[in-house]
């Protein structure tokens, strides 16, 4: 897969989540311009391939913030990150009008937990500048009964809205969208089969990262989610999102090295 100037192949990256907002469900990773440039320099210190950064929280029970509000949060960031760092840059959002000034601003990739179907022009306005994009899987409502079929259902049919507008097959990846629209067992069928959506035919992102599913607090979740981290590498999926880039980074290595 391409992200800006970078092809990704042979081996499961990390995305550092990178958040700028003041009420993201893990408290460490809240941002504003004033520290992203100090956190971002140490998680490419510490082996993150892309940076991701969101502007509102999607947490459960979120309470939605407009275009605008994203754009004011995003922008002096995202400046400083692109004129101090040679890195991929991905912003998390499912409006056209961020995802707009994003990619004008020199962003590379849109992360849209809507899959591009949240608005209608987000899959036009990714193929203007020729971003990449990652579509994920989600649902008004809980899923029932198999989840499988809905779940490539939907992102075939995103797919296609991606490659009717103009992006590049080469720009595409998946995510299953363990934590939206699922119950925590179907999470967790999810995450154990995940490689089942490598049949779809494109490159596969896995977000767990300290989510609930995992039980307990969020400060404590750290463990699980390196034991998700590790199934992703042995199974050859080609991005990780997550809070602790360096912990993640040698878990991925760990398992590579065993290969």
């Amino acid at each position: 897969m391409i992200i800006g100037n970078r092809k990704f192949e042979n081996y499961t990256y990390v995305f550092a989540i990178v958040n700028l907002t003041p009420d993201s469900f893990y408290a460490p990773s809240r941002n504003d311009e004033y520290s992203v440039l100090k956190t971002v320099e140490r998680a490419v210190k510490d082996g993150a391939a892309v940076i991701d950064l969101g502007a509102q929280s999607t947490r459960p029970g979120h309470i939605e913030v407009s275009a605008d509000t994203e754009i004011s949060r995003l922008m002096r960031p995202l400046e400083l990150i692109k004129r101090n760092f040679d890195i991929p840059v991905s912003v998390d959002t499912y409006f056209s009008k961020t995802a707009e000034a994003a990619l004008e601003a020199g962003a590379d990739m849109i992360n849209d937990v809507w899959g591009l179907t949240h608005d209608k022009d987000m899959a036009a306005t990714a193929a203007k500048y020729g971003a990449s994009v990652c579509i994920m899987h989600n649902a008004g409502k809980t899923l029932e009964g198999d989840i499988w079929q809905p779940i490539k259902s939907f992102l075939s049919s995103s797919v296609t809205l991606a490659l009717d507008a103009g992006i590049d097959k080469n720009k595409i990846c998946l995510d299953g969208g363990i934590g939206f629209a699922k119950t925590r067992e179907q999470n967790f069928e999810l995450l154990n089969g995940y490689d089942r959506l490598s049949s779809l035919g494109f490159p596969l992102l896995l977000g767990t990262s300290r989510k609930s599913m995992f039980g307990g607090n969020a400060e404590d979740r750290l463990e699980a989610t390196l034991r998700s981290t590790r199934l992703a590498a042995e199974n050859k999926i080609l991005f990780v999102r997550v809070h602790d880039v360096k912990q993640n980074a040698q878990a991925v290595k760990e398992v590579y090295g065993r290969c």
